[in-house]
């Protein structure tokens, strides 16, 4: 019979995985930071905790876990999420999010009352080619991940070049606009107004 401690442990855990979301699709980019400033408009963010990829051979955060204060932000989060493109970091990609599971968490206790064995397989055991199709499976899917990741933040990283390019050149614009209007008290823009019978203020 599992005991009391045991049994209070699993139900916190419980309570907080019932207030965490996860979220898949993120950008390499994406920071814990990030992440808090994007959610905390739903309420407030207790924790962010990456999830790493192990079948790939770099630890890229792709998704993570997100704690928020109670149950109702969390299904916050999931409503809005759901209804509409939810981008973080201005990345082409729409973040997903459910709820999260009991398997999601690297530090969730034990089932009060359950026992897991490990045990190694014997080559003549009908499993062990099972588990061998497996694994060269999992191998043959991180290359194509890796594959695809490679493609994704090539993307991303012209995109985020586009982005810085666009912005400066509109700063300057504005830089231009301003000098004529408030600077130059005979330039192009005097001209303009006296031709207009318009008033430009310079102060």
């Amino acid at each position: 019979m599992a005991s009391l401690s045991a049994q209070a442990d699993y139900a916190a855990f419980e309570e907080r995985r019932k207030r965490t979301v996860y979220l898949d699709n993120l950008s390499p980019q994406v920071t814990e930071p990030v992440v808090k400033t994007a959610l905390n408009q739903f309420g407030n963010v207790k924790s962010v905790q990456f999830i790493p990829n192990y079948i790939e051979p770099r630890n890229i955060p792709q998704c993570a876990l997100v704690e928020m204060e109670n149950p109702r932000q969390a299904e916050a989060v999931l409503s809005e999420i759901k209804q509409f493109h939810f981008m973080i970091s201005g990345m082409p990609r729409p973040v997903r999010a459910r709820r999260a599971e009991v398997g999601m968490f690297g530090d969730k206790p034990n089932m009060p009352g359950r026992t897991i064995r490990c045990r190694w397989l014997d080559e003549n055991n009908p499993n062990f080619k099972i588990a061998q199709k497996t694994k060269a499976l999992i191998w043959k899917n991180a290359a194509e991940s890796a594959f695809l990741q490679k493609q994704v933040l090539q993307e991303e990283e012209k995109l985020a070049r586009q982005q810085d390019e666009t912005l400066k050149a509109n700063y300057k614009k504005f830089e231009l606009i301003d000098s004529i209007t408030l600077n130059d008290k005979t330039g192009p823009a005097d001209k303009l107004a006296k031709h207009y019978n318009l008033k430009i203020a310079h102060d």
